[in-house]
């Protein structure tokens, strides 16, 4: 005969509702959600933003979150993170429709004291229309300013200036950041235009902190488009720094 406790667990495999792993227990690293689902898309796009995190100074615990993963996207799963990550990929109307039903809980976390990261879509998700409204003023594509350096919706190279200083980014159709009139915000790097690529804000006892281009991205993106491989990692560790400094 099974004992109860083993049939109890076969049959929710079975049903596909075996237990989750538990979130971690307070005191231990900090814990960092990275989105991986629909809203996410293409492959990589996660992965990369998930391989920055695990590999940076920070010691987080990094996890994926999302519809078919071991933790779902909800306010409880968030409570425990000090830091949630919308990676790129997509287009925004889509991503957003899936991500909908969560676009409160993710403001009311950073409200009360998360942070959120966001690169490209992600970036888009955290303006207003649509989004998730973290951001002193509103998102649109770079591509369509006028002065804009790159013009199409392929992926390609963008360059940018990151604290002053010129640096290639690996960009596909990015947002530039529309802030209010004395908005309190840290610009960290401008297009050559002078539109906004990356910024860190307040929300609420929280931080925002979006870039537009990908500085995330590992060197199979730019050999996978023929492109000139450019380290930017560094970029990409500068953004979170600003985001979780206190």
């Amino acid at each position: 005969m099974t004992p109860p406790a083993r049939f109890l667990s076969t049959l929710r495999r079975a049903l596909g509702t075996a237990p989750r792993p538990p979130l971690p227990a307070p005191g231990g690293r900090p814990l960092a959600l990275v989105y991986r689902g629909p809203a996410a898309r293409p492959a990589g796009c996660s992965e990369a933003v998930a391989e920055l995190l695990a590999a940076g100074p920070w010691d987080l615990d990094v996890r994926y979150i999302g519809p078919h993963e071991d933790i779902p996207l909800s306010a409880a799963s968030l409570a425990h993170a000090r830091l949630y990550a919308q990676p790129g990929g997509g287009s925004l109307d889509p991503a957003y429709r899936r991500l909908r039903k969560h676009a409160d809980e993710i403001r009311d976390y950073v409200q009360d004291g998360g942070r959120y990261l966001g690169f490209c879509l992600g970036g888009y998700l955290a303006g207003d229309d649509p989004g998730f409204g973290l951001l002193p003023g509103d998102t649109d594509q770079y591509i369509v300013t006028p002065g804009a350096t790159v013009t199409h919706d392929r992926d390609t190279v963008v360059e940018t200036r990151w604290r002053g200083a010129p640096r290639t980014v690996y960009f596909q159709d990015g947002p530039h950041f529309l802030l209010d009139p004395g908005a309190d915000a840290t610009v960290l790097a401008t297009y050559p235009n002078g539109t906004v690529a990356a910024v860190v804000t307040p929300f609420g006892a929280g931080r925002v902190a979006v870039v537009g281009p990908h500085p995330e991205a590992t060197d199979d993106w730019f050999l996978d488009e023929n492109l000139p491989v450019h380290q930017t990692h560094d970029l990409a560790v500068d953004l979170v720094n600003e985001l979780l400094e206190d």
